[in-house]
């Protein structure tokens, strides 16, 4: 099967589509507590683990710096229409965490960080030809045009991007108040992937239905 059978599937697109989602989120939580001022770990300073992080932790600006370059990574994703951008910014930040997590030797933490590597080498490699202009050194090329994500899933990712950083956020809430705001935001969650979901479903019905 041909890259252009790939990327025309609305299948691919769907799981691509949700992978972005997916991989972008991920960095909310501690994207967010970084930019914050606030510690990621409490581990203990006589472990080199928790050294390292202390030793970040007290550069100040640099913490809150990688941080805030987490969470636009993380939002560029969300968005689909500078997934790409998104990805890159990834590639670059994920690849020193993933090698920190190796070195440093944590527990389970590098299988996880490795499957957001092969994660986000998929996305690059789904948007490869975007990137063939710069490869491509004093060359003229024509690009193929590939369907991009629908409105519905811009809107979408503006939606879950809103309702996922309130749920990341750190810091004390009255727990009252806190159960309710993370329950409101639990449902806008659910209720936006439910609808996309529908709406994917019967433009695909319609889809099939105008070939048949």
């Amino acid at each position: 099967m041909t890259f252009e059978k790939l990327r025309t599937s609305r299948r691919n697109q769907w799981i691509i589509i949700h992978l972005r989602y997916l991989v972008g989120f991920a960095f909310f939580p501690s994207g967010l507590t970084k930019l914050l001022g606030n510690r990621f770990t409490v581990l203990s300073t006589d472990t080199p683990i928790g050294s390292f992080f202390e030793a970040m932790y007290q550069t100040g600006f640099y913490w809150n710096f990688l941080g805030l370059s987490q969470l636009v990574a993380g939002i560029l994703l969300m968005t689909q229409r500078f997934a790409l951008l998104g990805a890159l910014m990834f590639l670059a930040i994920l690849s020193n965490i993933w090698i920190i997590t190796i070195s440093l030797s944590f527990t389970g933490t590098w299988v996880i960080t490795s499957l957001m590597m092969i994660a986000v080498t998929v996305l690059l490699i789904w948007d490869h030809h975007k990137l063939m202009p710069i490869l491509g050194y004093n060359q003229s090329m024509t690009l193929k045009s590939y369907p991009d994500p629908g409105r519905i899933w811009i809107n979408a990712g503006m939606m879950y991007t809103i309702c996922l950083l309130g749920l990341s956020w750190p810091g004390p809430v009255d727990d009252d108040l806190e159960q309710w705001i993370l329950r409101g935001l639990g449902v806008v969650v659910m209720l936006t992937f439910l609808l996309t979901q529908y709406k994917a479903y019967k433009s695909r019905r319609l889809l099939v239905k105008n070939q048949s």
